[in-house]
């Protein structure tokens, strides 16, 4: 299993990036996926996930009507597009994967999950 984010960059307050995972050694559909992020000195925290079976998402509360997920089966790449970015968004994002199908495990934070991209940084300047 092979998580590789891309998308990540410094942009000002009020701007827009969108992060990129492409997966291998496994297909989606076989597998729960979801984003994370850690902010310097902060606990690692759940963003955003998708059940792929029925395209059912979750959001946190802090990126809810801003952020918004999505995933290409067929290219095995799961999206994260951020919008009205804050400086309160900066942090290091992460791509993860667990071998439980059809979940949406985010809520129940980082141990729910097996395999972890390495991370793409975002910066949000005000």
């Amino acid at each position: 299993v092979q998580l590789v984010e891309s998308g990540g960059g410094l942009v000002q307050a009020g701007g827009s990036l969108r992060l990129s995972c492409a997966a291998s050694g496994f297909t989606f559909d076989d597998y729960a996926i979801g984003w994370f992020r850690q902010a310097p000195g902060k606990e690692r925290e759940g963003v955003s996930c998708i059940n792929v079976s029925d395209g059912s998402t979750y959001y946190a509360d802090s990126v809810k009507a801003r952020f918004v997920i999505s995933s290409n089966s067929a290219k095995n790449t799961l999206y994260l597009q951020m919008n009205s970015l804050k400086p309160e968004d900066t942090a290091v994002y992460y791509c993860a994967a667990d071998p439980r199908p059809y979940g949406c495990y985010v809520a129940q934070g980082a141990k729910s999950y097996d395999y972890w991209g390495q991370g793409t940084q975002v910066t949000v300047s005000s």
